[in-house]
């Protein structure tokens, strides 16, 4: 059973207010020449699915679910055990 990856942030033409408080702050602690930072969230699951079966599925998760399409976006990918992040 594949392990999925899914990345989901707001649209670039959609203010993020966490990402921009975020990017304030950090030339106060010490990291200086970072910029256009985006918050968002990321998830893992296994999907009982494989090839166009798993994209399908992941698609109506995605888009009837986990995100919201008008001011969302998503990218999804099948990963390994030593891509995990909680590994």
């Amino acid at each position: 059973m594949p392990r999925v990856a899914i990345d989901v942030l707001l649209k670039r033409e959609i203010l993020d207010p966490q990402g921009r408080a975020v990017e304030e702050a950090l030339p106060g602690l010490g990291f200086e020449g970072v910029r256009d930072v985006r918050i968002g969230k990321h998830l893992e699951l296994e999907v009982d699915a494989e090839g166009d079966e798993l994209a399908e599925r992941l698609e109506e998760v995605c888009d009837g679910f986990l995100t919201n399409p008008v001011i969302e976006s998503y990218t999804w990918r099948v990963i390994g055990e030593d891509e995990r992040a909680d590994a």
